[in-house]
């Protein structure tokens, strides 16, 4: 006749010591099979602070408007939006704060954005008021205006640019 343990199947504090041990607090140098993180290479969700500080904030209430993969947005002026995250074909005019394109996603038309983060495609006229950060997979044609830009590797711009968000003064004939 087989033998059963005689912890088979009870809970006991200090025998189930998974359950019991608390979870380590984030920055206190060790994940829970006890190898050391350095708590700055989290991601946000992970709870790094410093991944979090570098990501886009949104403020609190903003609105959002995700257009999935899949979705066509045509014939549109999007208002009243802080953050577009295009990962389908968005064909519209827009005012906004951040404007993130993803690798699969599409914008074409008229934008004037804070910040544009491009990892897809844009075409038209592009206006950045502060930071246009082109990705590896980026591709950015038409009319452009930035602050300031960032173009990774890879990333490919083309088409009218220009410094500055604002069009420059025409002098007076």
């Amino acid at each position: 006749m087989a033998t059963q343990s005689p912890f088979f199947g009870k809970r006991d504090r200090d025998t189930d010591s998974l359950t019991s041990r608390p979870a380590p607090l984030v920055g206190s140098g060790t994940n829970l099979s006890g190898t050391p993180v350095n708590p700055s290479s989290l991601t946000a969700q992970q709870g790094g602070l410093a991944a979090a500080a570098a990501a886009p904030a949104v403020k609190e209430g903003g609105s959002k408007l995700t257009v999935g993969p899949n979705i066509k947005l045509k014939g549109v002026e999007i208002t009243d939006c802080d953050t577009l995250v295009v990962e389908g074909l968005v064909e519209a005019t827009m005012d906004s704060r951040l404007m993130q394109i993803a690798e699969q996603g599409e914008f074409k038309g008229s934008a004037e954005i804070d910040i544009a983060e491009i990892r897809g495609i844009f075409d038209g006229n592009l206006t950045v008021r502060e930071k246009l950060v082109i990705h590896s997979t980026g591709k950015v044609t038409g009319k452009i205006r930035y602050g300031k830009i960032v173009i990774e590797e890879g990333g490919q711009l083309s088409g009218e640019i220009s410094f500055g968000a604002k069009p420059a003064l025409q002098a007076a004939a």
